[in-house]
C-alpha cells in the first residue's frame, strides 16, 4: 500500500507546487496576494468555496460519525448544507460590495476605531486556528494509517510546511486553484465510493437501508437509522440544538469563507459562486450518508481504527497483557488487531474494502489534498487578518509600503503554521468534525452578530461591536474550557458545543453595548453602508 500512496501524494504535491510557481508572479501587491486581483469568476469561486468548505472534517469526520452514530451523525451534513442559505441571503452580496480584504473592513466601514478592528482581527485568528487544528489532525491520521513508519507529528509537520509554501509564494491565486483541483477530486471520489457501496447491495436502496438498520457492533446490533445514538440522555436534545445553531450560523462568520467573496469582480459573481457551492456541497453531503453507512455495514464498526498486523500486533499484545485474550482473538480471526477504534478512518477503510489498496491509497491521497487546500485557505486568512487589520491599520497606522505589508503577511503564515502544528500534535486524538464544530461555534458567536447588526441596525455602535465580539468570543471559549471535552466528568458547562449560550451572548452583548454607548458617527454612516452594500456603488474593483 505504501508505494501507490506515496506516488499519489507526490503527484498531487507536484501539481500544486507547479500551480504555486505559476501563481507567484501575481503576488507582488496586496491586492494580488489577498484577492487574486478580484479576477476569479463566479463559477470558479463556487468550486473554490466548495474546496475550501469540504474539509477533513467533512470527508473523514462526518463519514466517521455517520458510521458510528448514523442519523445523529448526519445532522452535521444537514447543518453545514443549510448554513449556505444564511451565507447566500445575508452576507455574500453586502460583503463583496462593502469589504476590501478582510471581514474587519466591512465592520469598520461604519464602526470606525482601532479597538473594533483589533478585536475583529483577533477573532479571525482564533477561529482560523481552531479550524486549522482539525485539518492537521486529519492529515496525521491519514498519513500514519497508510505509512505506519511515519508518525502523526511528522505528517502534521509536512502539511504545515506545504501550507506555508503555498501561501507565501502563491497567495490567493495559488490557493484558489489548489482548492478547485481538490474539490473536483473530492466529488469524484465521493461519487465513486457511493456507486461502489450501492453495487454491494445490488443497487437496491431498500437492501442498503435494511443493512444499516441492523449493524453488528461486536457486542450486539445497532440501528443506525434511528435517532439518539449520539444525542441522548438528559442533555441530548440540548446538545443537538446547540450544535445545530453553531453549524447553521457559523458558516456566515467563517473568515476564510467570507474572504473568498473579495476575489470576485462583482456582487453578481458572489451570488453565482454561492449558488454553485450550494449545489456541489449538497451533492457531496448526500454522498457522505452512503459512505458512512457503507463503512458501518461493509467494514464493521469494530474494525474501524488503526490496524496492526503480524509482528507489530504481537508486540502490542505483549505490552498489554490485560487485553491479550480479546486481541489474540482478533488477530486469529481477522489477521490484524484494532486496539483503539477511530471513526476518522471510516472512509479510507471503506475504500480498501471496496477497491483494495489502490482505491484506498487514492482516497487517502484525496483526503490529504483536501486537508492541504483548506489549510492553505485558512493560512492566507490568518495572514491577512494580522498583516492588514493589526499590523498595517493599527501598529503602522495605515503607513508602510507593499513590500513591508507582504513581508508581514508571509511571516504571519510561518508563525501561524508553527503554532497550528504544535497545537495539532497536542490535540490529535479528537474527532476532526467535532473540532471544526467548535470553530463554527466561535464564528457564530463572535462574528455573525456583529456582521448582521452592522448591516441592519442603525443604532448599532462601536461599543456594541466591541461588547458583542467580547461576549461571543469570551463565552464560547469559556464554555469550551469548562465543558465535558476538557474537564470530563467534572465539567461545569454540561454541553459539548457552546452555541446555545454563546450565540445569544454575542447578540445580547451587541445590543446592550449599543444602547449604553451610542455612536452618532456610526448612525450617520448607516445609510451610506446600506447603499453601498445593496448597489456596489463605490465598491473595490
Amino acid at each position: 500500500m505504501h508505494e501507490p500512496s506515496l506516488v499519489m501524494f507526490a503527484v498531487f504535491v507536484a501539481i500544486t507546487l507547479i500551480v504555486t510557481v505559476w501563481a507567484s508572479g501575481s503576488t507582488t501587491t496586496r491586492k494580488g496576494f489577498y484577492t487574486a486581483h478580484r479576477r476569479i469568476g463566479g463559477i470558479q469561486n463556487g468550486w473554490a468555496i466548495t474546496g475550501d468548505y469540504l474539509s477533513a472534517a467533512s470527508f473523514l469526520g462526518i463519514t466517521g460519525l455517520i458510521a458510528f452514530y448514523g442519523f445523529d451523525g448526519f445532522m452535521y451534513s444537514v447543518g453545514w448544507l443549510v448554513a449556505y442559505l444564511a451565507v447566500l441571503f445575508l452576507v455574500a452580496e453586502p460583503l463583496r460590495n462593502a469589504g476590501k480584504y478582510t471581514m474587519a473592513d466591512l465592520i469598520s466601514f461604519r464602526l470606525r476605531g482601532r479597538t473594533v478592528r483589533a478585536l475583529a482581527g483577533v477573532s479571525t485568528l482564533a477561529i482560523t486556528l481552531f479550524y486549522m487544528i482539525a485539518q492537521m489532525v486529519g492529515s496525521g491520521l491519514i498519513v500514519s494509517w497508510l505509512i505506519p513508519q511515519v508518525p502523526e507529528w511528522l505528517a502534521i509537520g509536512i502539511v504545515g510546511m506545504l501550507m506555508v509554501i503555498y501561501v507565501s509564494f502563491g497567495g490567493m491565486l495559488a490557493t484558489t486553484w489548489v482548492q478547485i483541483i481538490k474539490a473536483g477530486l473530492l466529488l469524484i471520489t465521493a461519487a465513486v465510493l457511493t456507486v461502489l457501496v450501492l453495487s454491494r447491495f445490488g443497487f437496491s436502496l431498500t437492501h442498503f437501508l435494511h443493512a444499516a438498520s441492523a449493524v453488528p457492533t461486536g457486542t450486539g446490533v445497532t440501528n443506525l437509522l434511528a435517532p439518539g445514538l449520539m444525542f441522548h440522555g438528559t442533555q441530548g436534545a440540548w446538545n443537538m440544538i446547540s450544535l445545530g445553531l453553531a453549524l447553521v450560523l457559523g458558516t456566515a462568520g467563517l473568515p476564510h469563507i467570507l474572504m473568498r467573496f473579495f476575489t470576485v469582480p462583482s456582487a453578481k459573481a458572489a451570488r453565482t459562486s454561492v449558488a454553485w457551492a450550494m449545489v456541489l456541497v449538497g451533492l457531496f453531503y448526500l454522498a457522505t450518508s452512503f459512505i458512512g453507512l457503507g463503512a458501518a455495514t461493509l467494514v464493521g464498526q469494530q474494525h474501524i481504527g488503526q490496524r496492526m498486523y503480524a509482528g507489530q500486533a504481537i508486540e502490542y499484545i505483549a505490552k498489554h497483557a490485560s487485553e491479550a485474550h480479546a486481541l489474540n482473538s482478533q488477530l486469529a480471526h481477522n489477521g490484524f488487531i484494532v486496539p483503539v477504534l477511530n471513526n476518522n478512518l471510516a472512509a479510507p477503510l471503506l475504500a480498501g474494502e471496496l477497491g483494495g489498496s489502490l482505491l484506498s491509497s487514492f482516497v487517502a491521497a484525496v483526503a490529504f489534498a483536501a486537508i492541504i487546500a483548506v489549510v492553505a485557505g485558512l493560512a492566507i486568512t490568518a495572514s491577512s487578518a494580522f498583516a492588514h487589520d493589526i499590523w498595517f491599520n493599527l501598529v503602522r497606522d495605515g503607513e508602510g509600503d507593499e513590500r513591508e505589508h507582504l513581508f508581514i503577511a508571509r511571516a504571519t503564515a510561518v508563525v501561524v503554521g508553527v503554532l497550528a502544528v504544535m497545537l495539532s500534535i497536542a490535540l490529535r486524538t479528537y474527532n476532526v468534525a467535532f473540532l471544526v464544530g467548535l470553530a463554527f461555534a466561535v464564528a457564530a458567536s463572535a462574528n455573525v452578530p456583529v456582521i448582521l447588526l452592522a448591516l441592519s441596525w442603525r443604532r448599532f455602535s462601536r461599543g456594541g461591536a466591541i461588547a458583542g465580539m467580547l461576549c461571543g468570543l469570551g463565552v464560547s471559549l469559556a464554555a469550551i474550557l469548562t465543558s465535558p471535552i476538557v474537564l470530563g466528568a467534572h465539567a461545569i458547562f454540561p454541553l459539548e458545543n457552546p452555541g446555545i449560550i454563546s450565540i445569544p451572548a454575542g447578540f445580547l452583548g451587541a445590543f446592550a453595548g449599543s444602547l449604553i454607548w451610542p455612536d452618532a458617527e456610526a448612525e450617520a454612516l448607516f445609510d451610506r453602508l446600506r447603499v453601498r452594500a445593496a448597489t456596489g456603488l463605490g465598491a473595490e474593483v
